[in-house]
């Protein structure tokens, strides 16, 4: 399985797998994106939009995933992309899958997202349960 991820995300199979503290600051750069996003939609439509932000976060995290980008915009900004076993691009599907097994891994007193620290490939309960890996992207 890594020496799948290895042959497209980066040469010579050395794949680097984000680790934990790199992905906290990309959490903490889409929240203040999705925040801001969903505060001027709440703010333009009276209080309306306020539904959005509900789905605001899965809709910005699954379409950024499955994308060519393969990452949202804080995971890009550190130089991370999301990919599934193959080392390719994940689907709309998985993505949300993804998004969802999260609620899971917070639910359990976040135990599910300190898994990455302590996992060989850098694994949040969230990343197994969707089969999905966090790499570093070549430079």
């Amino acid at each position: 399985m890594k020496a799948n991820v290895a042959a497209t995300v980066a040469p010579a199979g050395a794949v680097s797998y984000a680790g934990f503290w790199v992905r906290v600051v990309a959490l903490i750069i889409d929240l203040i994106i999705i925040s801001v996003a969903s505060g001027l939609v709440a703010a333009v439509t009276l209080g309306a939009g306020v539904v959005l932000s509900f789905f605001a976060p899965w809709l910005y995290e699954a379409f950024m995933l499955s994308s060519e980008w393969q990452a949202t915009v804080g995971k890009r900004a550190m130089s991370m992309v999301v990919t599934g076993a193959d080392g390719g691009r994940i689907t709309f599907a998985r993505a949300t899958g993804r998004h969802f097994a999260k609620y899971l891994s917070a639910c359990i007193l976040g135990i599910g997202f300190l898994m990455v620290a302590f996992t060989s490939k850098k694994q949040g309960l969230h990343d197994l349960i969707a089969e999905t890996f966090v790499v570093n992207r070549p430079s």
